[in-house]
């Protein structure tokens, strides 16, 4: 690997664990946004869904742009945004003017999230192996270092603005600095003399960045229902592990904070390792384990006698879910080499569709019926997964044995089919 690929997989790096601590420093200062603003409880879902709603139009925004502006200009740009925004949320004092920063914020996040994985799927195809799920490790990572901020920032009830000023202030100017090493296209060993002065390469053929190749809404729906299953399965973790614990299973408040913080490092261990497993046994064997030990916790979750059988199923569910969505987007890639901008840009709305849909799902089954049950709807979607694993295999199984193959580009680069 040259030094430009090194550069730009560790400066992409960073942009992913950026983007994973200015997003849970968000999330998890909501009560005390609402608190700020005063947003009555009534108003709230609006302001939440806005944000996955404009981050959809972002990310479809950007599979425009991408066929005249390359993706690592795109992230360059909106990262900054992203990171603005949400010392705007943290600085205003009137609705509106959260309505502007949050707004920003969704669209701005849409083309981060979108650009970044169109970023990683291209390097992972340079590379010639799986890389992507350390990329999706950082956010991870990330996520947990935000999470860690904002818990010092209510325990020594500091203001918004304050909690968030120094977090802006160190990862905005490391993250515009890194954005300088970003690589576009199949950059390979060699293409380091047609780096311009921001260390930006472009293939030659444009291979990737969707300027040939035609994207087929049907073959690529298995992976936006995979997506959208995954992140019904995220965002019912992140929205009721609390309450299901505290009021399900009878923990203390104090106990009822402590799953998602292992769900988050139990995501950062699974994707830590899983581009080993990928290489070792192939992407569709890993997503049909994260199939099924997701589902297991799920169901773990469902019956749980007490609070502490309860936390081994959130356990199981960081470890299962967390390779789901990196590998979602790898495959986009392979199934569409000549446009994988347009189809993983078309693919991350499907991210914000699970997140809009899963938390008011499981909140009216467990309001109509009981949350025990509800646990059972997003098991049953995770364990659908399984009949779309073929979709994850390097090359479509035209044999009809069940067997991956590699696609005859990929032969040669030592890649064992990736």
């Amino acid at each position: 690997m040259t030094d430009v690929l090194r550069r730009g997989r560790a400066s992409l790096a960073f942009s992913f664990f950026a983007q994973g601590a200015t997003f849970a420093l968000l999330v998890t200062r909501i009560p005390a946004i609402q608190d700020r603003y005063g947003v009555s409880d009534a108003l709230l879902p609006a302001f939440l869904a806005a944000v996955p709603i404009l981050a959809g139009v972002g990310s479809v925004t950007t599979e425009q742009l991408v066929k005249r502006i390359r993706p690592s200009r795109l992230l360059r740009w909106s990262q900054p945004v992203v990171l603005l925004a949400l010392l705007g949320v943290g600085s205003g004092d009137r609705l509106v003017e959260l309505a502007v920063a949050l707004g920003a914020f969704g669209l701005a996040v849409g083309a981060l999230d979108a650009s970044m994985n169109m970023l990683g799927v291209s390097l992972q195809r340079t590379y010639g192996r799986s890389i992507m799920l350390g990329f999706h490790a950082t956010y991870s990572l990330g996520g947990i270092v935000g999470a860690s901020l904002a818990w010092v920032g209510a325990h020594w009830h500091l203001s918004l603005f304050v909690s968030y000023l120094p977090v802006v202030l160190v990862l905005l100017p490391a993250a515009f600095v890194g954005s300088r090493w970003y690589v576009d296209g199949d950059a390979t060993p060699g293409l380091e003399a047609d780096a311009d002065a921001g260390g930006n390469v472009d293939a030659a053929a444009g291979k990737g960045r969707g300027e040939s190749g035609a994207l087929v809404f049907r073959l690529l729906l298995p992976l936006c229902l995979v997506m959208t299953f995954a992140y019904i399965g995220d965002s019912t973790v992140s929205n009721w592990s609390a309450k299901y614990l505290q009021d399900v299973l009878g923990s203390s408040e104090q106990l009822a904070t402590v799953p998602y913080n292992v769900y988050m490092v139990m995501t950062l261990v699974g994707r830590a390792v899983g581009d080993f497993g990928v290489r070792r046994f192939g992407a569709v064997a890993v997503v049909r384990l994260g199939a099924v030990v997701a589902a297991l916790g799920f169901a773990v979750v469902a019956v749980a006698p007490g609070a502490w059988v309860g936390m081994l199923g959130f356990t199981l569910l960081g470890l299962g879910l967390c390779v789901l969505v990196p590998q979602t987007f790898a495959a986009a890639g392979r199934l569409f080499p000549g446009a994988s901008d347009a189809a993983i840009a078309r693919l991350n709305i499907f991210n914000y569709v699970g997140f809009l849909i899963g938390s008011p799902l499981v909140g009216a089954l467990g309001d109509a019926w009981n949350y025990r049950g509800a646990m059972l709807v997003p098991m049953v979607l995770v364990l659908a997964t399984l009949g779309y694993a073929r979709s994850f295999a390097p090359e479509p199984d035209r044999y009809g044995d069940g067997h991956e193959r590699p696609r005859t580009a990929d032969v040669g680069r030592g890649s064992n089919g990736l």
